[in-house]
């Protein structure tokens, strides 16, 4: 008997909702090992038969899947029953749910989230915007962002800028070196989009620097990983950010996900502030 769990991952689209319910799940359990079996685009009652033999002949299979075809679903439902394997629907339940909430009947068609219509090719405008505005590139044409982010080098701005632009938002992000590096434009007119400071404590800067000059193979910039300089940096920062009221998040212990979730929240707030 092992202690590893086989994880069938079965959806008739990308899949990538599956990954992301799997990793919200499996960061609940600080002991578990798995092994992951995708399989995507999953359409045919065929198709599911030959994952479930497979299945069947592991020990400790778990079966996940995001199926919006009732017929196909409740096929592998009641497959899995017989063959005493554990299966969980993601979606099901809560499209019925939603189904007799709005009082309308859902597409139950694969892939729906994926359709080529106006927010899809708006997300993509987003994040081509992000990546031609990345580290201070572009600043004439700053005015045309969602969200500005500022903060000094190494407190996630690019990273952060590509979630929130795969999320909708077009992002320029700004290396704060010191005032002077803010363009006049949006010192003369703080509001002019929504700003938002990023700030980590310093210490964690010096490991996150030093571990990027050895990757970059760079020795000579002493300055760039000396605590002292890089308290200093913070300390300017947050005062910059102080002086032109623009809200801070700190960092430090928060994934890109998690900042970005903060930096949403104060956009919303932006919004309503700005009717």
């Amino acid at each position: 008997m092992t202690n590893t769990y086989n994880i069938y991952l079965i959806s008739d689209s990308t899949g990538e909702t599956l990954d992301r319910v799997f990793l919200a799940i499996k960061a609940q359990f600080k002991n578990i090992n798995y092994k992951i079996n995708s399989f995507f685009f999953t359409r045919t009652e065929n198709q599911i038969l030959k994952i479930l033999d497979t299945a069947s002949k592991k020990e400790n299979s778990i079966i996940l899947y995001t199926i919006v075809d009732n017929n196909l679903a409740k096929f592998l439902a009641n497959q899995s029953d017989e063959k005493k394997i554990p299966c969980f629907g993601v979606l099901g339940n809560l499209i019925l749910s939603f189904s007799k909430l709005l009082n309308q009947k859902a597409s139950h068609i694969p892939s729906g989230q994926h359709a080529l219509n106006e927010e899809y090719y708006e997300r993509i405008e987003a994040i081509q915007f992000t990546m031609n505005h990345d580290d201070g590139n572009l600043i004439n044409e700053i005015h045309k962002s969602d969200l500005i982010l500022l903060g000094v080098s190494r407190t996630s701005k690019t990273p952060t800028s590509i979630y929130l632009a795969n999320r909708g938002f077009k992002t320029s992000n700004i290396p704060l070196v010191n005032e002077k590096s803010i363009p006049d434009i949006l010192k003369k007119d703080p509001k002019l989009s929504c700003v938002i400071g990023l700030t980590s404590e310093a210490e964690r800067l010096v490991e996150i620097r030093k571990n990027r000059m050895n990757s970059l193979k760079e020795t000579e910039n002493i300055n760039y990983t000396n605590i002292e300089k890089i308290k200093k940096e913070v300390d300017e920062a947050k005062k910059t950010f102080k002086k032109y009221n623009w809200p801070t998040i700190d960092v430090t212990r928060k994934s890109v996900e998690e900042t970005a979730a903060s930096i949403i929240k104060i956009h919303e707030i932006y919004k309503n502030e700005k009717k």
